[in-house]
């Protein structure tokens, strides 16, 4: 009975808790006993994330997910600030059945990640055979050192996102060469340039790779390659980075993270007015690493995707990139990525430079085809009339010839009109007449009209 009354409820068929931030100000302060209590009620979650900063609530909350989700949790999001860095990594260790997870470091400076003392945390051999996808967001340089040293079997995705934090490189590299021989996706979206060559050999598997498109790859004149190389060949016919020390034979999409200056429009072509040599330097690179996309470094590249939803924004607003110098880029980047065969894209997935139509625009269109289809209709209608007439014309053309067909006189006799009907009816007048009671009216009709009751039928000569 028990069993059947907990299977009844709600939380048993809840499999995901999602937390929004409603406002910048939304916070989680007292409210870890209220989650605690929904997280026990629901033995079968799956997906637990939290969009709002969670404060001190995260030890509690995590340790209730340890108790009461250890084995259905699959993904978990958090947000959390840099100082709870150890109760992260004790909760990770508490969970070993994740797939997913993604974990948001908020910190109010950059100093205040530099030394978050770990405790018994530190150096922790942590082992997540499940994890097929890790997504680090924020200030997580220490973070990332700790994790390469645990064991992630089934890792195939790995993304960062450092977003405007420039002071400290994240040790990329050192956890890729732990982690990155079976990664098929691998996104890197932080200012600090890294090195790009080295990563790709590190990650043979790759299917997809993002970098950001502003980082200056190409190499100095004192390192250039031998010659022979690839990278001295291509080099011959054009200025291009060095993405790769050999060809990769698996990336076939590439995304490319910045590119804010490299259409002349936005609040990025303020800067570059007041700083020329700054939006140069910066579209010189843009410029560099898309002519380095080509089949020669990617033998099956079949798409380059712009992921900055920002950069589109700034072109749709400015209707196109501008005049002098996006235009040109963007003609010059269309026809050498068509020239291979690779598709532009933008961060929708159409292609880069379809914007997308006005409301006022729209309208109009759907107004006009409101009106064609209403005189297709009408037009129709007519022409389903005529016909109706017509078939209509046909039938009564029909009746009248099967009408004159059956009064039309029997070979060797004269027409009967249905005379045989009519005496059968006559005959049963009589019938009645003879039958019927005589009427009280009778006499009085008979004076004032002078004729014979018997007379109201008169009998008819057959």
């Amino acid at each position: 009975m028990a069993a059947t009354t907990i299977s009844s409820s709600l939380g048993w068929w809840t499999k995901r808790i999602h937390v929004c931030r409603h406002t910048r100000s939304t916070t989680m302060d007292g409210l870890d006993e209220a989650l605690n209590a929904i997280i026990k009620h629901c033995p079968n979650l799956e997906i637990f994330i939290v969009d709002v900063p969670m404060g001190e609530t995260f030890g509690p909350v995590a340790d209730t997910l340890a108790t009461y989700a250890l084995k259905s949790l699959r993904t978990v999001h958090w947000n959390v600030s840099c100082d709870l860095l150890p109760k992260v990594i004790w909760a990770l260790d508490s969970l070993p059945s994740i797939i997913c997870a993604h974990i948001d470091f908020e910190c109010k400076s950059d100093e205040d990640s530099e030394s978050v003392p770990l405790g018994s945390a530190s150096d922790l051999q942590i082992s997540l055979p499940h994890l097929q996808q890790l997504s680090l967001r924020g200030l997580f340089w220490q973070f990332l050192e700790e994790a390469t040293g645990w064991m992630f079997p089934s890792l195939q995705c790995f993304s960062i996102d450092s977003v405007n934090h420039r002071t400290d490189q994240p040790d990329v590299t050192a956890f890729l060469t732990a982690h990155g021989a079976e990664l098929t996706f691998l996104d890197l979206n932080c200012i600090p340039t890294l090195d790009v060559p080295e990563i790709l050999e590190l990650c043979p598997k790759l299917v997809t790779f993002c970098f950001n498109a502003d980082w200056r790859l190409q190499p100095p004149e004192d390192a250039m390659p031998s010659t022979g190389s690839l990278t001295s060949a291509v080099a011959e016919t054009a200025a291009m980075s060095t993405l790769v020390h050999t060809p990769h034979p698996n990336i076939m999409m590439i995304g490319l993270h910045g590119l804010m200056y490299a259409f002349g429009v936005g609040y990025a072509a303020q800067y570059a007015a007041e700083e020329p040599l700054r939006g140069h330097v910066i579209g010189r690179s843009n410029d560099l690493n898309v002519a380095a996309l080509n089949k020669t470094n990617f033998p099956q590249l079949q798409c380059v995707r712009s992921l900055s939803r920002a950069m589109l924004s700034d072109l749709n607003d400015a209707d196109g990139p501008s005049e002098v110098v996006g235009m040109a880029r963007y003609d010059k980047w269309w026809d050498a990525l068509t020239a291979e065969g690779i598709r532009l894209e933008d961060c929708t997935g159409a292609l880069l430079g379809t914007l997308p139509k006005d409301e006022d625009e729209d309208e109009e269109y759907l107004d006009a085809d409101e009106e064609d289809e209403d005189e297709e209709d009408e037009e129709e209608y007519e022409e389903d009339d005529e016909e109706d007439d017509e078939d209509e014309n046909d039938e009564d053309r029909e009746e009248e010839d099967e009408v004159w067909k059956m009064v039309l006189p029997r070979a060797g006799g004269r027409p009967s009109f249905g005379l045989d009907e009519l005496r059968d009816l006559l005959d049963q007048c009589r019938m009645m007449d003879q039958t019927r009671e005589p009427s009280i009216f009778a006499p009085m009709f008979a004076e004032d009209q002078g004729y014979n009751a018997s007379a109201l039928i008169p009998s008819l000569p057959l």
